[in-house]
């Protein structure tokens, strides 16, 4: 072969990776594997970053599993990303992962969110204020606290403060259901402007779909500023070194409480299933959520901005 022809032979390999681009990731980077804890929050931003990810080339999935589940496995490299560690309410799932170097944290994703109990707001005027009262309104409360599933850290918050009758309440028992079934027995309660005590927490559309109050002095158990919180991004250990392209994605991701707000609405009170509520975010948001892109390519190597716009703003 003629010096001219390999260099006509490069020439023209060149100009090919040129016109068709090299992958972002590698190959085994195309699927990636989400937790969903089953928390409208949680679903609100995997659906959104699902959506961009979907818009660039990637085929994200999404697992609904309970918390310890899904840090387990990411432990056992069978989810790759969880966009909802709150903390400092998930510490003690954490922690053992973040130990053994199994789990790598990014963010937070969100901040300024809180996470406590909470009742409506004539229950609030009745004097039901703090943690310290709960025990005045045994009767009226029925001795019940209404959490979310089984398993939830939340809830084993609530498990703990029963176990050790902090604040008085060793008497009470809570009632594990779901989160829609939670909110289904506040949304009771308020219409017939019975007692009830409930957990609480934004972003969330229950802060203004009913009239609520978080309860104060509750610093011991769910954390100062009631149960004030970041949400921090959690990807399996290795992820962001084996796919570089998503690395940068994740830790471009951001949120903030108007928009989970808003897409969570369209999911509870529209009754859209995520993935339609997120699209309808993110066409009406561009604005927003082009700098979630800044840097990132395409699965095959292209900007990511022009993909993902010609995608989801048709």
């Amino acid at each position: 072969m003629t010096r001219f022809s390999v260099r006509a032979l490069y020439a023209g390999f060149a100009l090919a990776t040129l016109a068709t681009g090299a992958a972002a990731d590698p190959a085994a980077c195309r699927t990636v594997r989400f937790s969903d804890v089953g928390w409208t929050d949680i679903s609100a931003t995997t659906a959104l970053a699902s959506s961009l990810l979907e818009s660039i080339g990637y085929g994200p999935k999404t697992q609904i599993l309970s918390v310890p589940v899904t840090y387990a496995s990411m432990g056992s490299k069978n989810i790759d990303a969880f966009l909802g560690n709150w903390m400092p309410t998930m510490e003690a799932d954490r922690k053992p992962y973040l130990e053994q170097g199994k789990v790598e944290v990014l963010g937070p994703n969100l901040t300024g969110a809180k996470y406590t109990l909470a009742v409506p707001d004539y229950l609030y005027e009745q004097g039901l204020q703090s943690f310290a009262d709960i025990t005045k309104f045994r009767r009226p409360l029925k001795g019940k606290i209404y959490g979310i599933e089984p398993g939830n850290d939340g809830n084993r918050t609530i498990l703990g403060i029963i176990k050790d009758n902090k604040y008085g309440l060793g008497n009470f028992d809570i009632v594990e259901s779901s989160e829609q079934g939670m909110l289904a027995q506040v949304e009771r309660a308020i219409q017939r402007k019975e007692p009830v005590l409930f957990l609480g927490w934004e972003p969330h559309p229950m802060n203004t779909k009913f009239k609520i109050k978080y309860l104060s002095g509750g610093d011991d158990t769910f954390g100062p500023n009631f149960g004030g919180a970041e949400i921090f991004t959690n990807l399996r250990a290795g992820y962001a070194a084996e796919c570089p392209n998503l690395g940068r994605f994740f830790k471009n991701l951001t949120f903030d409480l108007t928009t989970e707000n808003v897409v969570m609405g369209k999911i509870l009170l529209d009754g859209m299933p995520p993935e339609k509520a997120a699209a309808a975010w993110l066409k009406d948001n561009p604005e927003i959520w082009s700098r979630w892109l800044d840097g990132v390519e395409t699965f095959d190597g292209k900007p990511a901005l022009p993909a993902a716009r010609a995608s989801l703003l048709r």
